[in-house]
């Protein structure tokens, strides 16, 4: 009976310390891949949520996809100027740049810039079903995946990242409201907000720098070493009154001071990588209500009606005016 007991006890403890090895293993693989293969921060929209998970756009109007992407660059939004009730129209949103740009990723190589939108519609507007989307158009939007920006804003959409040498326009199929099924909406014009990024932030939502922007050095002095690192980036060593003082640099900028070289508290001390930025632009739409263009056209109908009746009038008076005349 004791041997029988210990054999279950050591058994158990095999099996525990089976899956405690296993465990480590898992993380010891987990955080060698993150060092040998870093991944890249690239355009994230929804990295927005962190810092403002009910909406996206600020009580002054900014998008907060400035605060990481510091950089301003243009985006463009097309939009019909009205649509009808319940139907599917198309908004294109234009994030340009220079193709032959490559960004800085998180290992410091270089690649291609990735592009994200935020499409910020009127209440009610959200992206169509899958079902009503013409086929024309789910070609044109193949291969895209449409994020709302939480559960409660179905009119708030994201998308990204995309590659940018793909996605110049990024393509969202939008289904209008109906006020005649419901009563939240009304007809009218309405503020559409848009705002597009290309290439990398210069800072995490965390407020931490990215290898993405230059750095700055933290003290005044003199430089007096600048040291390349084995796995990438460089130690910049600024003298001073008060001791020495080592500036850390990631992969990706390069150094732009040198041995020697007087340097001020906030100066830079490498190059500036970022190709990128964030541009925002409005619009405006307007759901049109097709009774009121019905009674437009019946109005414009009655108008061209009575001016030619009047024409025929005028006519049919001067023709009694010259009879008369004659007589």
């Amino acid at each position: 009976m004791k041997y029988r007991f210990n054999t279950a006890i050591a058994t158990t403890l095999r099996r525990v310390c089976s899956s405690a090895i296993v465990a480590a293993l898992g993380l010891v693989i987990f955080v060698a891949s993150d060092l040998a293969l870093p991944q890249a921060a690239n355009a994230y929209p929804f990295w927005a949520q962190e810092t403002a998970p009910e909406t996206p756009r600020e009580a002054t109007g900014r998008i907060v996809c400035a605060n990481c992407h510091l950089a301003a660059k243009p985006t463009k939004i097309e939009i019909p100027q009205a649509v009808l009730p319940d139907t599917v129209f198309k908004a294109v949103v234009e994030v340009p740049y220079d193709l032959e740009s490559q960004q800085v990723l998180g290992d410091g190589s270089k690649a291609g810039l990735n592009v994200g939108a935020v499409l910020m519609l009127p209440e009610g507007f959200k992206i169509a079903p899958e079902d009503r989307i013409p086929e024309e158009l789910k070609e044109e939007t193949e291969g895209m995946f449409y994020q709302e920006y939480n559960t409660d804003s179905e009119n708030v959409i994201i998308v990204g990242p995309l590659p940018g040498d793909e996605y110049q326009e990024i393509i969202f199929p939008v289904l209008s409201p109906d006020p005649r099924t419901d009563k939240s909406v009304n007809y009218g014009k309405f503020s559409v907000h848009v705002g597009g990024n290309r290439g990398r932030g210069q800072i995490y939502p965390t407020g931490m720098n990215s290898n993405n922007v230059a750095s700055k050095a933290s003290v005044t002095g003199t430089v007096s070493d600048v040291t390349a690192l084995e796995y990438g980036g460089y130690e910049v060593t600024i003298a001073t009154d008060g001791g020495d003082v080592t500036e850390t640099i990631p992969a990706g900028p390069e150094p732009i001071v040198e041995a020697g070289q007087a340097i001020a508290a906030g100066e830079a001390i490498t190059t500036d990588p970022n190709v990128g930025g964030f541009g925002q632009v409005d619009g405006e739409i307007v759901l049109q209500s097709a009774g009121r263009i019905q009674g437009m056209l019946a109005f414009f109908c009655l108008v061209t009606l009575a001016q030619i009746f009047l024409v025929m009038k005028k006519k049919q008076i001067e023709k009694v005016q010259a009879a008369e005349m004659n007589f």
